[in-house]
Parts: C-alpha cells; structure tokens; sequence
C-alpha cells in the first residue's frame, strides 16, 4: 500500500470511493447496495460498525454494514429514502460510485457473545446493521451457542433480505421466527409486535446475549420480555446508530449527557445507557 493510500485509510475526514456492484429495491422506500472499495483494498469493519455514505454536491448520512467482514471482496449497505442525501444515494445504479468514511464507532463486543447463546431482536430496518452480525455468527458457527433471530416488520411488504429469510426458514443453524403488524391476504406467518414470538421457541438460559436493533417503541416491551426471563440487562447490547450525524463526535447531534452514540457506540450494553435521559 502506498504512503498516500495509508494515508487516506488513516484520515477518518477523508472520503473514498466506492463503486456498486449490484442494486435491489427490497421495499418502496429502502434500497440495497454492494459496493468495493475503488481502490482494492479491503474494508476492515466489526459488525455493528457504520460508514459515513454521501455524493458529492449533496453530503453524507451514517448507514450502518449489512454484511458481515467474513464475506471478503465486498460490503452491502441499505439505505431508505427520506431526504435529500439519501434520495440522491438511492439515485445511482450499478457502475456508479458512491464516498464513504470509516468505519466508525465501536461494533458488537464479539469476545462476549463467543461461545454463549446469541438472541437478535431485529425490528424493521434494525435488521440491516445486525445482519452485519448475522451472517458473522452463520459464518463461524461453532465458535457461537444456540443461534435465535426474531425479525418484525409493520406489514408484509417491508420485510427485507427475502433470500436471506428464505435460507435462515430452511437453515439447521438458527432458530429463526418473525412477524408482521398487520397482515395482507399473502401472510400465512405470525401476525403481532415481536415481542410475541418469545412464546415461539423453547426456554432462553439466562446467560443469553441479546442484541436489541429496531425502532425506539419496540426497545421498552422487549426489555421487559428479557426481565421476565432473567437475562441480565449486561448482556443486553442495544444499537443506537439512528441519532448519530457525523460520525466522529463533532456536530452533538448524538450526545446523549455524557455519552457520543457515534464514538462511544453505535453498540452499548443496555446496563451502560439504562439511566441516560432520552437513551432509548
């Protein structure tokens, strides 16, 4: 690598550019890319991490990784409409180049969910950054317990990842379950908030690491499903990316007392923000 090249990878203020690969348009509002770096490198992220995604002439919004670090020689992202970034993000097509920074912030504590029993309770476009962390556990299997994902969507045409959920129905490694709000005439699943698929699956141990991503109504009634059944609010990590701006801890828009979503998190345990005002 050259110094210049270093150089850029090193300056978390510097953007580079990404070109895509591949396109999908899971729902009317969310668009799903794959990108590679443009200049060959590799990007080094842990689950849970986020990029700083723009075009020129128009700014940057955090996103968070939708895929996981083991899957090499690309990355995906998932961005929905709603504003003038994103919709000009959501303008480009496959040869395009969009600039990124980072990653940024502090993923999931991968040493603590090794070797236990890994819940993600994933609500409508949480599922995107804990896919990152999905398909990481899928990948390195037995270095994981037993495996449980709920997803919840508010009705049948906002669920995402529609391969992705086929093979996790079909998959012998994860105990997957989900659910929508309200259902069409297509929906033969669950129909309820997520908290009702606790009572899909067999008894959690205690010592369970739950990973909590989703809107923030959804975050209170599935802690309290996790109180009930004893798993202790240290293992409980929470993803906060949706208040973060820039990313590196200058704007505040983040700042939650003493506490920088975006340099501090995105990714805390539920224990580290229970008494922060307005944490969840």
């Amino acid at each position: 690598m050259s110094d210049d090249l270093r150089a850029a990878h090193e300056n978390i203020f510097l953007p580079r550019e990404a070109r895509i690969l591949h396109t999908a348009r899971p729902t009317a509002s969310e668009k799903h890319f794959t990108l590679q770096m443009a200049d060959g490198e590799p990007l080094d992220y842990v689950p849970g991490q986020i990029l700083e995604v723009g075009v020129m002439g128009y700014g940057e919004i955090p996103i968070g990784l939708a895929s996981s670090p083991t899957r090499k020689g690309s990355f995906d992202i998932v961005v929905r409409t709603v504003g003038r970034v994103s919709t000009a993000i959501n303008s480009k097509e496959v040869g395009d180049s969009l600039w990124v920074r980072g990653p940024l912030g502090h993923g999931f504590d991968l040493d603590s969910l090794k070797g236990q029993d890994v819940l993600i309770v994933a609500g409508g476009i949480g599922l995107c950054p804990t896919r990152s962390l999905i398909q990481y556990i899928l990948d390195r299997r037995d270095e994981f317990g037993r495996f449980l994902l709920f997803y919840g969507a508010r009705d049948p045409l906002q669920l995402l990842f529609t391969e992705d959920r086929v093979e996790w129905r079909a998959s012998k490694e994860i105990d997957y379950h989900e659910t929508v709000d309200r259902a069409d005439v297509t929906w033969t699943g669950n129909v309820g908030v997520i908290t009702t698929l606790f009572h899909k699956t067999t008894h959690l141990d205690p010592n369970t690491r739950v990973v909590i991503c989703g809107p923030p109504v959804m975050f209170e009634f599935v802690i309290k499903e996790l109180d009930q059944l004893g798993i202790a609010r240290e293992n409980i990590f929470v993803d906060l990316e949706r208040r973060m701006k820039c990313g590196v801890g200058k704007c505040g828009h983040c700042q939650i007392n003493d506490k920088y979503c975006c340099i501090d998190g995105p990714v805390f345990t539920f224990a580290a923000i229970q008494e922060l005002e307005e944490a969840i």
